[in-house]
């Protein structure tokens, strides 16, 4: 038989739930399916939880052989044995769900995309809306399987809409975005784009405090960071370098995450540059379409960004990324999560190393949960 299993939050954590269909070896016939409400729970909690669901409908009815297939790498790498499990929740689950597949003569786990799973996304999305159906009914759910309903696999103008706020549907993949420490040029409040200073003993001692109230607000949710993504300037990676340690997630460096090109304005002051091209300087504070000497506008820089985020948020639909950038790229980030104009990029403010959430649904919709926290680095001198 084939299991599809899936969970999810609104929120992480937030109001969760699961969902598991059962189907024929061919996956034609939809034999049973089961969801449920969780409470407030982890994403991966839920998807661990859709699992033991799924694989006990298809132990009571009858099988000898299953595959599960899931669209979370996290489960699907950690029940095969490739990725360790770092967190005593997830591993009470996992050490559950691998009793249940000892019932069986075998077990195989595969990943599939999420547009895949849209049946197990479905019910766990009625699960957190509040429907529940935990125990197997075979009799209302036999019948050939489902095409994938519309909504599942494309965003519309009015799932986007319902969003806005608290109604997003489907799992977020949820962005923390940490900005660099301190380098000399930003004691000296200097541009500082494409130029690649390090970060200053200072600005060590901030990335790793940083980087354990990170780890320390993870590991109280139960949340193991699917990978950490950094700039590939040194300011960047040398702060990323300190949350992959402490966190034990791997590090890739992306070349999208990059800062603004200042150009000709390069480790210029404000002062400086104003002073050097006053009427092209004015232009530039007044609109995000104009480009510093040999450089590059805040336009392109969204852009790019914009493309970055949509490849992250495909590649690891409904986990949690560690974002490790500069003060554009996250502000352009928090921009398209408000769903904002060019105006907020200018009365932003975000410190040295500070923290900044925002979750990306499935469906369209967007929330920005925390912006410029620093309060772990009050004790760092």
């Amino acid at each position: 038989m084939v299991v599809e299993a899936d969970g999810g939050s609104r929120g992480n954590p937030g109001p969760a739930g699961y969902g598991a269909v059962v189907l024929d070896a061919g996956a034609r016939q939809v034999l049973g399916e089961v969801y449920d409400g969780l409470g407030t729970t982890t994403n991966n909690v839920a998807e661990y939880r859709g699992l033991i669901a799924g694989l006990r409908a298809a132990r009571d009815l009858g099988a000898t052989e299953v595959e599960a297939r899931m669209d979370s790498k996290l489960v699907v790498e950690q029940m095969s044995g490739r990725w360790k499990i770092k967190h005593p929740p997830l591993q009470e689950l996992a050490d559950t769900a691998r009793e249940l597949a000892a019932d069986f003569d075998a077990v195989t786990f595969v990943w599939i995309p999420r547009k895949d799973n849209a049946r197990a996304d479905a019910l766990a999305n009625r699960a957190m809306d509040g429907e529940s159906s935990p125990t197997l009914d075979p009799s209302g759910a036999a019948g050939p399987a489902p095409k994938p309903p519309a909504e599942a696999t494309a965003s519309t103008d009015s799932a986007a809409a319902a969003a806005a706020w608290t109604g997003q549907a489907g799992s977020p993949t949820r962005l923390i975005l940490l900005r660099h420490g301190q380098t000399e040029l930003s004691v000296e409040r200097r541009y500082s784009g494409h130029g690649d200073p390090e970060l200053t003993e200072l600005g060590q001692k901030q990335a790793a405090a940083a980087a354990r109230a990170l780890a320390t607000r993870l590991s109280g949710q139960g949340v193991e960071p699917a990978v950490v993504l950094s700039s590939p300037l040194r300011r960047a990676r040398q702060t990323a370098a300190a949350v992959a340690e402490t966190t034990g997630a791997d590090l890739e460096v992306r070349d999208g995450l990059i800062e603004t090109d200042f150009g000709g304005w390069e480790g210029l002051t404000f002062t400086e540059a104003r002073e050097r091209d006053p009427e092209l300087h004015g232009r530039w504070l007044g609109s995000a379409d104009v480009e510093p000497p040999g450089g590059e506008s805040f336009r392109a820089v969204g852009e790019r960004v914009e493309a970055e985020r949509a490849r992250i948020v495909e590649e690891f639909a409904g986990r949690t990324v560690v974002l490790v950038s500069h003060v554009t790229p996250i502000k352009m980030l928090l921009r398209t999560a408000l769903g904002a104009g060019d105006a907020v990029l200018y009365r932003m403010h975000l410190d040295l190393a500070c923290l900044n959430i925002a979750d990306f649904y499935p469906d369209g919709g967007a929330s920005v949960r925390l912006v410029n926290e620093t309060s772990y680095l009050d004790d760092v001198r």
